[in-house]
């Protein structure tokens, strides 16, 4: 789940058109101009699919009684459909086009650090603050049903 002090899609966002902003130029400095705007495809692509996923696990997990199997479908399709649409683009406009499965991979980081690093600064803090108490779990769990 996406813990709500952790994702920020608009700071994501930011991150994102920085990054492009940055690889164009360099990208047209090598002459690949295409890779540079194909990374920032991948990127965006990627915030898409974040945010569908922090939509995914809202909608399931508000059900009286979520299931692990919902969410594992729900997260192999949407992984379907973006890998083909990459490697589609990648394929069509090869050489370049790979930019977009690059700028996949480079979301993923910056999503798995802009989501960890604040998480784990707040776990340390809480940690700190409470002593060794965890204090209570938020949210619901999935169920193997």
């Amino acid at each position: 789940m996406f813990p709500s002090v952790a994702f920020r899609p608009i700071r994501l966002l930011v991150i994102s058109l920085a990054l492009t902003a940055v690889a164009v130029p360099v990208a047209g400095w090598v002459n690949h101009l295409k890779f540079g705007v194909f990374l920032g495809i991948g990127l965006l692509i990627g915030l898409l699919n974040a945010l569908g996923v922090r939509r995914s696990v809202a909608v399931i997990t508000a059900q009286a009684h979520p299931l692990k199997s919902t969410m594992a479908l729900n997260s192999a399709g949407r992984l379907l459909v973006i890998s083909v649409i990459g490697l589609a683009i990648a394929f069509v406009f090869r050489p370049d086009g790979l930019g977009v499965v690059f700028g996949l991979a480079l979301f993923q980081v910056l999503l798995v650090l802009s989501t960890a690093l604040p998480v784990w600064k707040k776990l340390r803090m809480g940690a700190a603050e409470s002593g060794s108490s965890g204090g209570g779990a938020e949210g619901r769990e999935l169920s193997d049903d």
